[in-house]
């Protein structure tokens, strides 16, 4: 399987609680629904076309429990986003959650970078991330994550996690698809590309 990862950065690279104010407030964090006024019907098609995709999740315990206390009160059987993540597989990557109850859903809880590897060799379509900042920069730095879905929003927030924090192995990204929307957000999708390579424009005669 691919495995994608799939997320929402303010222009200063917050991904932390996009979706509602009390989603995630570790670290004083107080921007939470950062997204909500940029909320548009592109993004709602291009959630459901790549949600039909997945053939199973991988998420960090945090998006985990956020999206374990929504998405199976969402029972309508035509929206993509509940029906894909009520019934496919679910991995959640965590050291101390003692269980999960949400249907069809296993613990990682060690030798991560292996139990990832052997799925993403399973044979399927995609492996789907989302958010899970801590789990996909792990993820990152370990060349294990093949597309890159960023929604980067028109808001400058000066505080809170980041995707791409300083630390981060080097990496080359090559741009596949960009579009923007009506709200201001623009939709980069990227993968991978190796290290980076370097050169010196002094030298150009």
């Amino acid at each position: 399987m691919k495995i994608t990862l799939a997320t929402y950065l303010s222009l200063d690279g917050v991904m932390q609680a996009p979706g509602t104010p009390t989603e995630d407030t570790s670290g004083g964090f107080e921007h939470g629904g950062w997204q909500f006024p940029y909320a548009d019907e592109e993004l709602e098609i291009y959630t459901d076309r790549w949600f039909a995709e997945a053939d199973a999740f991988l998420l960090g315990r945090r998006t985990y429990e956020i999206f374990a206390a929504y998405w199976p009160t969402v029972t309508d059987p035509d929206n993509v986003v509940a029906s894909s993540l009520n019934t496919l597989p679910k991995y959640v990557v965590s050291t101390t959650l003692g269980r999960a109850e949400w249907h069809n859903t296993a613990i990682i809880g060690s030798d991560v970078l292996k139990e990832v590897a052997e799925l993403r060799d399973r044979p399927g379509r995609e492996l789907q991330i989302h958010g899970s900042g801590t789990l996909a920069r792990t993820l990152l730095d370990h060349g294990m994550i093949d597309e890159l879905r960023l929604w980067t929003y028109p808001v400058v927030l000066g505080s809170g996690m980041r995707l791409f924090e300083p630390g981060r192995t080097p990496t080359a990204m090559r741009l596949v698809e960009t579009r923007p929307t009506g709200s201001g957000c623009v939709l980069s999708v990227y993968r991978p590309a190796g290290r980076p390579t370097y050169g010196d424009f002094s030298e150009e005669g």
